[in-house]
């Protein structure tokens, strides 16, 4: 279901892998889809890496929390509308940096592993074909993550965190 490919040796392998493993399989699942049928390829790699990839495919050289390709176009035709089903297996590949993910997760006051578990939902839901650049999607897709979450036992990812212990 999720091949995690480790280029820095500052993530627990370990503890990411599982926990790719089950956001991967709670999300496919609550979003209506099989997880034993779709592949995903997850790069846990660190900033300078995921600035060379956001500079490569977005024009953007600096250190970001996650980014996606969908193997596919899937994205909705209307703003806020239903997105195509998935017709390949591979849905995508996910990146994720670790430095940033971590210091944004003390920045916000919320446990790492609560931080990463949103950002492979998010990822995963972009693979699916969500996004966020619209109101009406970004609305949408911050539903499902909610959602998601929820189901995971985890807070609200937009509401901000007052009490640390809750993240």
């Amino acid at each position: 279901m999720i091949d995690v490919i480790f280029e820095s040796d500052l993530w627990d392998q370990p503890a990411m892998t599982a926990l790719a493993v089950r956001v991967a399989d709670v999300t496919l699942r609550h979003m209506g889809h099989d997880p034993g049928v779709y592949e995903i390829a997850l790069l846990a790699c660190n900033d300078a890496r995921i600035a060379e990839l956001n500079g490569d495919f977005r024009d953007k050289p600096s250190a970001t929390n996650v980014l996606s390709w969908p193997s596919e176009e899937r994205g909705a035709d209307t703003p806020g509308g239903p997105v195509h089903p998935p017709e390949d297996e591979e849905l995508g590949d996910i990146a994720m940096a670790f430095e940033t993910c971590a210091r944004e997760a003390a920045d916000q006051g919320k446990e790492l592993e609560t931080h990463l578990t949103h950002l492979l939902c998010h990822g995963i839901l972009h693979l699916l074909g969500y996004d966020h650049i619209h109101g009406a999607d970004a609305e949408q897709m911050e539903n499902f993550e909610r959602q998601i979450l929820d189901r995971m036992g985890l807070p609200d990812p937009y509401e901000e965190v007052t009490d640390p212990k809750r993240a």
